[in-house]
């Protein structure tokens, strides 16, 4: 695989983020749900981190296990891979997703603080920065990861996007750049109660300084292609197997 192949928004797309992998058959956020995510056609894994409570990064969108378990960070990740999920699959580290899937380039939440550095050092190990997308809802959060792990690519956080978002309602696109410095991508939902997020005015100007627009969390193929007709880069969806044939007719 050439350093080009390896980066996160290279090739170019459309992309396919598969959303805590693919989950039809499979446990979300395991191993299982991952290749079954990539077999079926997805360009990017989306995922979420939170940390054990011996400082290791572990994939889990919740901070708590199900069903009215203890917290994530109670339990060290030996005791998390002895959890049974189903079909096999139990929770897995960070580090141990980037070992499976080599190639594969991971769209990264951190969720909580205590996730932070160990969600750089398992990137910083597997020499995986230009294959990861970091991210976190916390703006402070995705800047210390960021900081961690040089040359990652980013999204915007919850306040980049308010800020943005302000800035094109008042027609103030000059504002645009110094908002969204460094940042690659905004991953943003359809709409936001009434207010419409994905609009072609927002698609445009986040094109003309460089920046990708991705929509979650979207598994209806009609909206799926109507999203790329409208020139959004990426598709964040539970659906990768609907999304890659949506892609493929295009």
């Amino acid at each position: 695989m050439t350093a080009d192949l390896a980066t996160f928004l290279s090739p170019p797309g459309p992309r396919i983020l598969a959303h805590r992998g693919l989950s039809t058959q499979a446990p979300e956020n395991t191993l299982l749900a991952f290749l079954q995510a990539i077999v079926s056609g997805a360009t990017h894994l989306e995922t979420d981190v939170h940390a054990s409570r011996d400082g290791v990064a572990v994939i889990s969108h919740d901070p708590v296990l199900p069903n009215g378990g203890p917290a994530v960070n109670a339990l060290t990740m030996a005791q998390l891979g002895r959890i049974d999920l189903g079909a096999g699959q139990t929770y897995c580290s960070l580090a141990e997703a980037l070992a499976a899937f080599p190639e594969a380039r991971f769209n990264i939440d951190v969720k909580s603080a205590d996730a932070v550095l160990p969600a750089a050092r398992a990137i910083r190990a597997a020499a995986a920065s230009r294959r990861v997308l970091l991210t976190s809802f916390s703006e402070s959060r995705r800047r210390r990861v960021l900081r961690a792990v040089p040359g990652a690519t980013t999204s915007a956080s919850a306040q980049g996007i308010a800020l943005m978002l302000a800035a094109i309602g008042l027609r103030q696109h000059w504002a645009l750049p110094r908002i969204l410095r460094g940042i690659d991508a905004i991953q943003v939902p359809l709409r936001a109660g009434r207010l419409r997020i994905v609009t072609p005015r927002v698609i445009s100007r986040m094109h003309a300084i460089g920046v990708e627009v991705h929509v979650w969390t979207v598994n209806d193929p009609a909206v799926m292609a109507r999203l790329l007709a409208l020139g959004v880069d990426g598709l964040v969806t539970d659906r990768c197997d609907l999304a890659a044939h949506v892609v493929a007719r295009r």
